[in-house]
């Protein structure tokens, strides 16, 4: 016998079920140990009113640290590292559907990670309180670390990024949830970041911008506007989660999605190549703004920011302002009893895989009221019209307040019926149940962001199902 073969005790478990309960059991728990809801309200209010906040919109010309590289017009930081602003030529080989677009290049994978304790018995999350300038009311509920490669490293010499040491050094967390995942494939060039869950049973410091709650309390205040970041909704989506009964079965099995995607990514013959921002086709630039020539999608601009409670106190940056409040909505049913959401394989620009799983309807409304009702993305008139007797969640949340200015889009779980929905779904369309897109989560590259956030709400949806 080989000496591997004779010590069985080398040997784990592939897969460990007690996390994903243990979260489970703290999606239920409404009270934390720490704080409740009306004391939370009151805490995050102090942490609004002990830091200045400013964010003002400025000329390109009085970007400091920033400049405009000759020849290719595009934005670039003095130290080569943040990000870029330059153009994207989108061709699409199989037909008609190419465009240009100014885009973000990031190409370093920052950490975004949500840090987890015990206390009575029950798992509570390490929260923040962060200013993001982009953030229509610029402070908002964040993970405990949340920072580029750049940030973590000190390009900015700024101060350090409290609690990273969990995230950095294997020894001192158990890792709950790892993973890597896309962001806004339609504003970022292959951009992805490591979404991380760990847990701690040492003694952790409480610093003032941070406070415990437990996923129950989390999923609450989702059921609010503008207050639980993007950056949180995305780690809490990569939570390892229980199927129920009910979730062993679904309308398509997990081996025919993932042939279904697959061949989806297949026939997309799509080529992005990164082009000058100068001369873009359909693109104007002025001292104040890079715009769409018709006033759509959105704009470049520049500000200049402002934060006390910062790793830098003050900067300027450019940033994405989107022209129209979105709209990402999912369509749900029960098939035989079993919840499933319908789910759409997008393609956008910036992903790495061309394709991933993308809400119903994903889409800024206005760019399409132009659009005679056949022209207009599937569904989008079901969603902007549902009954509300039908809408399960409905909550407004901002993208990433880093890098988009007052970019906010209306969340929605809108319960459908064979009329509006059917089972023989069109093309590009997959009846999923939660079990399943969580399953897609965990593979990473597979699910895109507002999809990922309409899977964290969902235990907000559950929560208002039983009020």
């Amino acid at each position: 016998m080989s000496p591997m073969l004779a010590v069985p005790t080398a040997l784990r478990p592939r897969y460990d079920a007690v996390p994903a309960a243990r979260i489970a059991r703290s999606a239920a728990a409404a009270q934390g140990a720490h704080l409740d809801l009306g004391q939370f309200h009151s805490w995050f209010a102090w942490r609004r009113a002990a830091h200045p906040f400013r964010v003002g919109t400025i000329p390109f010309a009085e970007l400091e640290g920033w400049y405009t590289e000759e020849g290719t017009g595009n934005l670039r930081h003095h130290s080569g590292r943040f990000f870029s602003v330059e153009g994207l030529r989108v061709t699409v080989d199989s037909g008609p559907g190419g465009w240009h677009q100014p885009i973000i290049r990031q190409p370093e994978i920052g950490i975004l990670g949500i840090l987890v304790k015990e206390f009575d018995g029950v798992l509570h999350c390490l929260m923040q309180a962060k200013m993001e300038p982009g953030n229509p009311n610029l402070l908002q509920l964040s993970p405990t670390v949340q920072a580029t490669r750049s940030n973590y490293t000190k390009v900015h010499r700024g101060a350090d990024v409290k609690y990273l040491e969990y995230f950095t050094g294997p020894a001192r967390a158990t890792v709950l949830a790892d993973v890597l995942q896309s962001e806004h494939g339609s504003w970022f060039h292959g951009k992805h970041n490591r979404n991380m869950i760990v847990e701690t049973t040492a003694d952790v410091p409480l610093h003032d911008d941070f406070c415990w709650l437990t996923f129950g309390q989390i999923a609450q205040l989702l059921r609010l506007d503008n207050l639980v970041n993007m950056d949180a909704r995305t780690v809490l989506s990569c939570a390892p989660m229980t199927d129920t009964a009910a979730g062993t079965s679904a309308l398509h099995s997990d081996a025919e999605l993932a042939f279904w995607l697959t061949a989806t990514r297949s026939r997309h013959d799509v080529r992005t190549d990164l082009v000058p921002l100068a001369g873009l086709p359909g693109w104007e630039r002025d001292a104040h703004t890079v715009h769409q020539a018709q006033g759509r999608y959105f704009d470049v601009v520049a500000a200049s920011v402002e934060a006390g409670s910062r790793e830098v106190a003050h900067w300027t940056q450019p940033l994405f302002r989107p022209r129209g409040q979105g709209i990402a909505a999912m369509l749900t049913r029960r098939i035989d009893g079993v919840p499933h959401l319908l789910a759409h394989a997008r393609r956008e620009g910036g992903l790495r895989e061309t394709v991933e799983l993308s809400p119903t309807v994903m889409c800024t409304p206005d760019n399409y009221a132009h659009l005679p009702a056949h022209q207009r993305p599937p569904f989008l008139d079901l969603a902007l019209r549902a009954d509300p007797s039908r809408i399960r969640y409905e909550a407004l949340h901002s993208e990433e307040g880093g890098r988009f200015l007052d970019a906010v889009s209306r969340y929605l779980l809108i319960d459908a019926d064979e009329s509006q929905a059917p089972l023989d779904e069109p093309p590009g369309y997959r009846w999923v149940t939660p079990g399943q897109l969580s399953r897609f989560i965990e593979q990473g590259h597979c699910v895109n962001v507002q999809a990922r956030t309409l899977a964290a709400c969902l235990a907000a949806a559950e929560l208002a199902d039983h009020d």
